[in-house]
């Protein structure tokens, strides 16, 4: 099993999760994070930290968003991977409860961890 980031985190990227994960499983794009499903050990320590709850168990995923456990998988695959926190992005206060942001997902890779 897998957890799975969903919705919530497009545009608004807070790191929280990232450098609380014993595993470094999760890959940064543009706008959002994802997990990457084959390295994720199912502990769950990054949900709580998640301040927009954007992350559930791959069982637990709302309908509504069901398709993210799809790309998460997909998009780990093409994306650095980030272990480090760093400042959310400047839109996180504004689109923290916008919901319906699927069209706004940037599908380019993110820095991830520096090199």
């Amino acid at each position: 099993m897998t957890f799975v980031v969903t919705e919530p985190c497009i545009k608004c990227k807070y790191l929280d999760c990232v450098e609380i994960c014993p595993v470094m499983c999760f890959h940064e794009g543009i706008n959002c994070v994802v997990i990457d499903p084959d390295e994720c050990i199912d502990c769950g320590a990054c949900v709580d930290p998640c301040p927009v709850e954007a992350i559930y168990s791959e069982r637990e995923v709302p309908e509504k968003w069901r398709e993210y456990t799809l790309l998460n998988k997909q998009l780990a695959r093409q994306w650095p991977v980030i272990s480090t926190k760093r400042d959310p992005l400047p839109t996180a206060h504004e689109y923290r409860n916008i919901e319906h942001k699927r069209d706004q997902l940037d599908k380019s890779p993110g820095e991830g961890d520096p090199s």
